[in-house]
């Protein structure tokens, strides 16, 4: 997401989908996915909407390495600096656009999809005019700041006849991917608990993840997404009750509007519990996996590059070496491979609604001190 400090763009360096991933790797084991996706039949036209500090970091410099996304429009309130970024990247001027003529992406049959990556508050109607645009939409996370937002978003969706994918970019990386395949093949047996921590001490007070109204809230909406992400797909579940407790010092002037760290519970069907942490001020990089036979663990977690993985079975550590890969390419390609084939996306709007779902519920249950169930 755009717009940061440097204490979170330092942690993000050095530091969705529910169960879509069991009936992935079900489909798999029935050899229907032998045979390689058809790529698109061109390349698939991205408009980056907002060139923060996420997109001029990471996801423009992505494109060099995306196997069927190009980059094809550029939306932003600066428009010198849209035209910077034009010249730099090969953006034609005819896809330079501001906020206020952002719905003629509409005319522009180079740009297929729109990524979204503005704050939380502009995550719903930037999407819902993408699709009424005709465009296909991948927003960052969290997908919006409620979940009344999400279904909305969803709604505009299905009318268009268009793609809605959330960001989830480790989704889509090897070692997601490695730690999903050892507990849907039980290869240590049944998962028995999880543990999920994601936190970081951020800065500057002034800035927008700070604010109620532009974030939705605090560490929870920004980086505690990440432990939600991260139960549910580790799982293949869905929960079904939440409990948790928030610990915030008001007198700090980070937190007088967000909450700085909350200690949450999830229970799932299978009565696996995942113990899960998110903070504003200590620094949380790594979950893990126990199983009847030992546990496997990532820690970093969450970075964009060096990530690690470790298998302990008893006294034995077993190290994991997997590539490293470009997070946002591989993202943007599944959304241009799912268009191609009309196969949805892994981590589709019901995925980020899902997240939204428990969010929601760890507040309601941080405020009564209650556990609350999910439907």
């Amino acid at each position: 997401m755009p717009g940061s400090q440097t204490t979170r763009r330092e942690f993000i360096r050095t530091t969705g989908a529910s169960l879509a991933a069991a009936s992935l790797a079900a489909t798999a084991a029935e050899g229907a996915l032998q045979q390689p996706p058809a790529p698109p039949a061109r390349p698939f036209g991205y408009a980056i909407v907002g060139i923060g500090s996420l997109a001029e970091s990471d996801i423009l410099p992505a494109f060099a390495v995306t196997r069927h996304a190009r980059l094809t429009g550029l939306v932003s309130g600066d428009l010198d600096k849209a035209k910077q970024v034009a010249a730099q990247y090969g953006v034609p001027e005819r896809g330079i656009y501001s906020y206020d003529t952002f719905d003629r992406i509409a005319d522009n049959p180079d740009i297929d999809a729109v990524y979204i990556v503005l704050p939380n508050n502009l995550h719903a109607e930037y999407t819902i005019r993408a699709h009424k645009a005709g465009k296909h939409v991948l927003v960052e996370k969290p997908m919006a700041n409620t979940v009344a937002e999400c279904e909305s978003m969803m709604a505009a969706a299905a009318e268009a006849k268009r793609e809605l994918m959330v960001a989830y970019r480790l989704r889509y990386e090897p070692f997601t991917q490695e730690m999903i395949r050892l507990g849907r093949e039980r290869e240590l047996g049944a998962i028995r608990a999880l543990g999920c921590e994601a936190g970081f001490r951020i800065g500057n007070p002034n800035q927008w993840r700070l604010s109620k109204s532009a974030a939705g809230g605090g560490s929870m909406m920004d980086i505690g997404i990440y432990a939600v992400n991260a139960a549910r797909y580790l799982s293949g579940e869905e929960p079904v009750e939440v409990m948790a407790t928030e610990s915030t010092d008001r007198n700090d002037p980070r937190f007088k509007e967000v909450e700085d760290t909350i200690h949450f519970h999830m229970r799932f069907p299978s009565g696996v519990i995942a113990s899960c942490i998110s903070s504003y001020n200590v620094m949380l990089n790594r979950y893990r996996v126990y199983a009847d036979r030992g546990s496997y663990e990532m820690e970093p977690a969450w970075n964009r590059t060096g990530l690690r993985m470790r298998v302990l079975r008893g006294s034995t550590v077993e190290h994991r070496h997997l590539p490293q890969r470009n997070h946002f390419a591989l993202m943007m390609d599944h959304l241009a491979e799912s268009v191609a084939n009309g196969t949805t996306p892994l981590t589709d709007g019901r995925d980020g609604l899902n997240d939204l779902r428990v969010i929601e519920a760890v507040y309601e249950s941080a405020r009564t001190g209650r556990p609350v169930p999910l439907a």
